[in-house]
C-alpha cells in the first residue's frame, strides 16, 4: 500500500500544497486563464534556484549545450542556464502570460540573445535539436511524454525531471536537494 506522501505525490494536489498554506487550498479556485485559452496539464509552480542549479549540474550542462524547458513557467531553468554556461536555451509552455513572465526575465538578465521562449504544447513542440532537456512536470504528462522523448532526442542527450520520474525506465542518478527529487537519464543509442 502506497504511503500517503507517495499518492501526494502522484497528484496534482501535492505540487498546490508544497507551495501554498493548507486553508488556502480550501478555498483556491481552479487555475485562473483567459477563457479562449487551452487548459494548462500542469500547474505553474516554480522551481526553487537550489533545484535549478542542482538539475544544471546533474546534466553536466556546458556552453555547447542547447538547453529545451518543458512547461518552462517563468523561464528560471533557462535563463540560469544562460547566465551560467552562456548555452542556449529554448522554453515552451502553455500559458503566454509565463512566456511574457520568461521573455522579461531573459531580458533583465541580459541573455535574450541566447534564449527563446514559446507558447506551445509540449506534445507538438519540435525539441529535437535539444541536448539538455528538463522538466518539472506530473507523472502522467512525463509517461505521455517519454515515447517522444526517446524516439526525437539524439542518443546522449540528458533529461533531467524535478520531483517526478518516468515509470519503470529507471534513472540514471536520483538525488534529494531541499525536499525535492531530481532524476537524469541519457537518451541510449538507437538499436
Amino acid at each position: 500500500m502506497k504511503s500517503r506522501r507517495a499518492l501526494l505525490r502522484d497528484s496534482a494536489a501535492w505540487l498546490f500544497a508544497r507551495t501554498l498554506p493548507a486553508t488556502s487550498l480550501l478555498a483556491a479556485p481552479a487555475i485562473a486563464r483567459d477563457e479562449h485559452a487551452p487548459p494548462l496539464d500542469v500547474p505553474f509552480v516554480p522551481t526553487p534556484m537550489a533545484v535549478v542549479d542542482a538539475m544544471l549540474d546533474m546534466a553536466q550542462v556546458t556552453r555547447n549545450d542547447t538547453l529545451y524547458d518543458l512547461g518552462c513557467g517563468d523561464g528560471r531553468i533557462v535563463v540560469r542556464a544562460a547566465t551560467r554556461f552562456g548555452c542556449r536555451g529554448v522554453g515552451v509552455d502553455l500559458d503566454p502570460e509565463r512566456v511574457r513572465e520568461a521573455n522579461e526575465n531573459a531580458r533583465k538578465a541580459g541573455v535574450s540573445e541566447l534564449t527563446r521562449f514559446e507558447v506551445g504544447d509540449v506534445f507538438e513542440f519540435d525539441f529535437s535539436a535539444a541536448s539538455v532537456v528538463t522538466m518539472y512536470l506530473l507523472p502522467s504528462v512525463n509517461l505521455k511524454l517519454r515515447p517522444r522523448l526517446l524516439k526525437e532526442l539524439k542518443p546522449g542527450t540528458r533529461i533531467v525531471s524535478h520531483d517526478f520520474d518516468m515509470g519503470d525506465w529507471a534513472p540514471e542518478v536520483s538525488r534529494e536537494v531541499k525536499n525535492s527529487r531530481i532524476f537524469l537519464w541519457t537518451v541510449p543509442a538507437r538499436r
